[in-house]
């Protein structure tokens, strides 16, 4: 934490850098996604927020060290969501369905718990502490009590909902 992050609870959010990239590559791949790692300080491709927010544009992840790992899976997740036909399509802004949105933040919770060193608690104390808000007040309550709607649309498509 540097004096421009001092008391800003985002800034201790878990970085990719702080991971191990391979391991995230090799998740994503899973799901036929490639993820790119840019370089320092340069323009992340894709990104609908703008640096550090990782970006997106068809079967592609962007990410930079800096990068929130919650960014990375939630964009990713945005695209794992979607049917290969539309992935390719996507560039930046992957959806604007609210169904769509509730599955990738679920989805993004499942797949944190698959890399080591993140998990899914851990993803979801840095989602509340960069803003992520839910009616029940935390991430985590909504994702054990209030999304029972995004479980369902998950397992319809055949998409995990475990680690």
């Amino acid at each position: 934490m540097n004096d421009t992050t001092a008391g800003d609870p985002a800034a201790s959010v878990l970085t990719v850098g702080q991971i191990g990239f391979d391991d995230a590559a090799t998740l994503l791949a899973g799901f036929g996604l490639r993820l790119h790692q840019v370089g320092a300080g340069e323009k992340i491709p894709g990104s609908y927020w703008g640096e550090p927010e990782a970006g997106i544009i068809a079967c592609n992840v962007y990410v930079r060290d800096d990068t929130p790992v919650h960014s990375m899976l939630h964009e990713a997740c945005h695209l794992i969501v979607l049917p290969e036909e539309k992935r390719a399509l996507v560039d930046t802004d992957a959806t604007d369905s609210v169904a769509e949105e509730d599955a990738t933040c679920y989805l993004q919770i499942v797949l944190a718990g698959r890399l080591a060193g993140v998990g899914s608690a851990r993803l979801m104390a840095d989602m509340d502490a960069w803003g992520y808000t839910y009616r029940l007040g935390s991430t985590r309550a909504w994702f054990e009590h209030d999304a029972e709607d995004a479980r369902a649309w998950l397992l319809e498509r055949g998409l995990p909902v475990t680690s």
